[in-house]
């Protein structure tokens, strides 16, 4: 089967979320024997060099990099107030893309066309257009889901205004487009229930893959345990997590633990962040190794407030054998089985006495820890989720159609 994937990012390097989720797709496609092409946005945000991807990946994918300007422009911003069209989605129009996107359907003939989160909807029409192939929305998020929880949570009621409207228009286009692709392969089972719920699309949820082995646990906790969150900053749940945690949570946490330190890691570390001065706050920032960092510390808190689809870092903090402390929104997505193998602490109260409790019985960190790898073994391995995909792909061919009449 050959399978072109359009991507809002590259892939690769995979240091964050959405190219960790995309990664899992093409190592796991490949590594079942189909041929994947990757054309991918190259932002400033997120910029790539083809010296960054090593070279059997580029000679694997032939991975291409089309430059898109992504930056918010003032004037345009102010200007879409006035618009019924998604600033989120108009700013990855792109007329190069479009362009390599027509020669590279002209050149070979695919049997899916892969759209690497909503964002990549536009080209739709081209695809059609130039191709007979199957058109599948992976949906990392039901995308304005993320805005309306952003926009009740902001204060500032000018800001807030103006991020309804955004995600008023983000929602009327994500309604519009699930309807315009021929499957949706979203991240969770909710996500999927949402789209059932709006369109006749034909729907499954494929999660966020990882391969067990490459992840060794490591359940021993020697002494007290230590408390860390990796993630990137520059997206906004997570920063937004981090500041209710350290604003709301942090007190009643002290109170309970006193010598409570949280090592906070990821790349984009806000200046507030940076600046802080709070002996119970370790800001590192990016670290050469997620993996390491991860293995060397034995809680993970994730205290997000907002998003939706999977949280990857979650996983693999599980696939190391971590317990995670979580929020009811953080825990999404995840198949788990409350207080055996994560702890849901949906408030500071609750937040304060897991931690406490965890601190106090190491040996129950232990436990859940070693319970959140199995879960890992069980439904988050890569091949098993490969497997289901090419199923569904099987499935929404149009030779495997049946017409009633």
């Amino acid at each position: 089967m050959k399978i072109l994937l359009l991507c809002n990012k590259s892939p690769f390097p995979a240091f964050e979320g959405g190219p960790m989720a995309m990664n899992s797709i093409v190592t796991g496609l490949l590594n079942a024997g189909h041929k994947v092409k990757i054309m991918a946005v190259n932002s400033a945000k997120f910029n790539v060099t083809m010296e960054d991807i090593p070279e059997d990946y580029r000679q694997q994918t032939g991975i291409e990099l089309i430059d898109v300007d992504l930056r918010v422009k003032p004037m345009k911003a102010f200007a879409n107030l006035f618009s019924s069209k998604s600033y989120h989605v108009e700013r990855f129009i792109s007329k190069d893309f479009n362009n390599r996107l027509i020669e590279v359907l002209k050149k070979d003939s695919y049997d899916v066309v892969q759209l690497e989160t909503l964002f990549m909807t536009p080209y739709v029409e081209t695809i059609r257009t130039y191709s007979k192939a199957v058109i599948v929305l992976r949906a990392h998020n039901v995308e304005h889901l993320i805005w309306e929880r952003i926009a009740k949570s902001t204060r500032f009621f000018l800001k807030r205004a103006y991020i309804k409207h955004l995600a008023r228009t983000l929602k009327n286009y994500e309604l519009n487009a699930i309807s315009q692709v021929d499957g949706i392969a979203a991240i969770t089972r909710k996500d999927a229930a949402f789209f059932r719920k709006y369109c006749a699309t034909t729907t499954i949820d494929i999660p966020y893959g990882v391969y067990p082995e490459e992840f060794v646990p490591n359940y021993s906790i020697e002494g007290k345990p230590t408390f860390y969150h990796i993630g990137s900053m520059n997206w906004m749940p997570n920063e937004e997590g981090i500041r209710w945690f350290i604003s709301d949570c942090l007190d009643a946490v002290v109170a309970k633990v006193p010598d409570f330190v949280f090592h906070l890691a990821g790349r984009h570390m806000p200046e507030w962040l940076k600046n802080l001065k709070n002996k119970h706050i370790d800001v590192i920032g990016e670290v050469p190794d997620a993996k390491e960092f991860v293995a060397n510390h034995d809680v993970a808190i994730v205290p997000l407030l907002s998003g939706s689809g999977i949280r990857i870092k979650i996983i693999e903090s599980m696939a190391l054998g971590k317990t995670v402390i979580t929020t009811l929104v953080g825990a999404e997505g995840i198949l788990y089985d409350e207080d055996t193998n994560i702890i849901i602490a949906e408030n500071k109260a609750k937040m304060a006495e897991a931690i406490r409790r965890i601190d106090e019985n190491p040996a129950e960190a232990e436990k859940i820890g070693r319970a959140a790898r199995k879960l890992v073994e069980e439904i988050y391995d890569n091949r098993k989720i490969t497997e289901r995909l090419l199923l569904f792909y099987e499935q929404i061919k149009p030779s495997s159609k049946i017409t009633f009449v």
